[in-house]
C-alpha cells in the first residue's frame, strides 16, 4: 500500500514551507500537483529509498465562524483516518495556542504514529523554548526548521520506520491493477458496470455518487485483472465537502498503489486543466497511461472528428504524446472492451524487459549517427547502455562526460526507445552515467 503522510496543523506554522521542502529532497520529484482539494497540495517524495506521499491538509482557523471550523475539523479527521502517519506541527514563537490543544486531543484518540514537530527553531535559544510543547501531551518531540531544513533528517528517520507497506496483504496478489480516475461525472462508474455487465456500481447523474475506491474482480476473454473505479478528483475551488476530501485522498491511494491508470474524460466538455493535474500524478508514480473519452455518442461527427479530436488531446497533453487514446460510450458499450484491450498492452508495456545486447544493437549505431552535441570543444562519447533492474521502465547509457548531457538529448534517446521497443503508454526514465 501506499504511504500517506499527512501535515496537520493550525495556519501560519510553517505547513507549506515544511511541504516544499519535502518535495525538494529529490531533484526528480520537486514538483507537486495543486488543487486536488481546497486549500490542499498533494506531492510525493522519499528519504533514504522510502517513497512516500505528502498531503497538507487545511488548518484549524482560530476565529472564525463555526461552520467552517467544523468542516476543517471534519477534514483533518479524515486525513488522520486514510494516512500512514501524521506529522503535528506547532510554532515555537507563537508557544502552545487553544487551537493546538485542540488538534493535539483529535490526535491522541488515533492509534496512527503521530509526530509532534515544533517548527521555526531556527537557533539554538529557541530549542529551550520549545520544552512548553511537553504540556500537549506527547511523549516526544521534534524541532525542526523548515526554513533552513535543520532537524528535518531525524524527524524523516523515524517516520520512515513506521511505515508497515511490508505487512499488507492483498488479496488480489499479483494480478494486474487497472484504476479507472477522472472529474466526478465522467462515466467511470458506468464503465465499470459495462466492463462487468453488472450494475455493481451505483449510477446517478449527481456528480460524486461514488465516494470510495471499489476493487473488483475482472476474469473474461483471457484477461484476468483488479479493475478500480475511483471517485472523482475535482479540481480545489469545487471541493467542499468533507467526504470528497476523503475520496480524493483514496483515489490518490488507488492510483499509487495501480499498474494502469485509465483517465477517462467527458467529450462534451473537453480536455481540462484538472485532467492535466491527474495525468500529471499518474506519469509522475510513473503508472501506464491510457485516455479514454467517454460519451463519444453524443458528438455531431463528421469524417475526420475523431483524429481532430486526438489531436486536439495530444496538444494539450504535450509531451506526453506517446499516450494511446481510446474513444467510448459507456451507455452504448462502444467499444468498451477496446479499454480493456489497449490497458492490458499498456501493462505488458510497463513489464517490458529488452535484453541488453539488443538494446545495444539497436541504441549504439542511432547514438553514433546522432551523437550528443559537443559542449564547451568536448566530445560525449556513449558507449554502452543497459535496462535497470527496477519494476517500471528505466535504462542507463554509460558516457565518458555524462553531465554534458542535456535534456534535449534525453528526450531524443526516449523517443527512440519508444519508437523501437513499443513502450506506448509508459513513462521511460532515462539516466546517464560515467562510464
Amino acid at each position: 500500500m501506499a504511504n500517506i503522510i499527512a501535515l496537520v496543523g493550525r495556519p501560519n506554522v510553517g505547513k507549506s514551507t515544511f511541504f516544499n521542502r519535502l518535495l525538494q529532497k529529490r531533484e526528480a520529484i520537486v514538483d507537486s500537483v495543486s488543487g486536488v482539494t481546497r486549500d490542499r497540495h498533494y506531492g510525493k517524495s522519499d528519504w533514504n529509498g522510502v517513497d512516500f506521499s505528502v498531503i497538507d491538509t487545511g488548518g484549524y482557523i482560530k476565529g472564525s465562524d463555526d461552520i467552517f471550523e467544523d468542516e476543517i475539523r471534519k477534514q483533518v479527521e479524515l486525513a488522520i483516518d486514510e494516512a500512514s502517519a501524521i506529522i503535528f506541527l506547532v510554532d515555537v514563537t507563537e508557544g502552545v495556542v487553544d487551537m493546538d490543544q485542540e488538534v493535539a486531543q483529535l490526535l491522541r484518540k488515533t492509534k496512527k504514529p503521530v509526530f509532534l514537530v515544533v517548527n521555526k527553531v531556527d537557533n539554538s535559544m529557541l530549542e529551550t523554548s520549545a520544552m512548553e510543547f511537553y504540556s500537549l501531551g506527547f511523549d516526544k518531540y521534534y524541532t525542526i526548521s523548515g526554513m533552513t531544513g535543520s532537524g528535518t533528517g531525524d524527524l524523516l528517520d523515524d517516520v520512515v520506520a513506521t511505515f508497515e507497506e511490508e505487512n499488507y496483504v492483498d488479496p488480489f496478489e499479483g494480478l494486474p491493477r487497472i484504476t479507472i480516475v477522472g472529474r466526478p461525472n465522467v462515466g467511470k462508474s458506468t464503465l465499470t458496470n459495462a466492463l462487468l455487465e453488472d450494475k455493481r456500481n451505483i449510477v446517478t447523474d449527481i456528480a460524486g455518487t461514488t465516494r470510495d475506491s471499489i476493487e473488483t474482480l475482472y476474469d473474461k476473454f483471457g484477461y484476468k485483472f483488479v479493475l478500480v473505479d475511483t471517485a472523482g478528483m475535482r479540481k480545489k475551488s469545487k471541493v467542499s465537502e468533507d467526504l470528497e476530501f476523503y475520496s480524493v485522498m483514496r483515489s490518490i491511494r488507488s492510483i499509487e498503489d495501480s499498474d494502469v491508470v485509465i483517465l477517462m474524460i467527458d467529450a462534451t466538455i473537453g480536455w481540462e486543466k484538472q485532467d492535466m493535474n491527474i495525468l500529471y500524478l499518474a506519469q509522475k508514480s510513473r503508472k501506464g497511461i491510457v485516455i479514454v473519452v467517454n460519451k463519444w455518442d453524443l458528438i455531431d461527427k463528421e469524417s475526420n472528428t475523431l483524429k481532430q479530436f486526438e489531436n486536439y488531446i495530444k496538444d494539450k497533453i504535450a509531451p506526453f504524446t506517446d499516450t494511446p487514446i481510446v474513444f467510448t460510450s459507456s451507455t452504448t458499450k462502444q467499444r468498451v472492451f477496446k479499454t480493456v484491450e489497449t490497458s492490458m498492452k499498456v501493462y505488458e508495456n510497463r513489464n517490458r524487459r529488452v535484453k541488453t545486447s539488443k538494446l545495444n544493437e539497436v541504441m549504439l549505431p542511432i547514438i553514433e549517427a546522432t551523437p550528443p552535441p559537443s559542449i564547451k570543444g568536448k566530445y560525449i562519447k556513449i558507449k554502452y547502455c543497459t535496462q535497470l533492474p527496477t519494476k517500471t521502465p528505466q535504462f542507463a547509457f554509460f558516457a565518458n562526460l555524462p553531465q554534458y548531457v542535456k535534456e534535449p538529448y534525453k528526450r531524443f534517446v526516449e523517443n527512440q526507445l519508444r519508437k523501437n521497443f513499443d513502450f506506448t503508454g509508459v513513462p521511460i526514465e532515462v539516466y546517464f552515467r560515467q562510464k
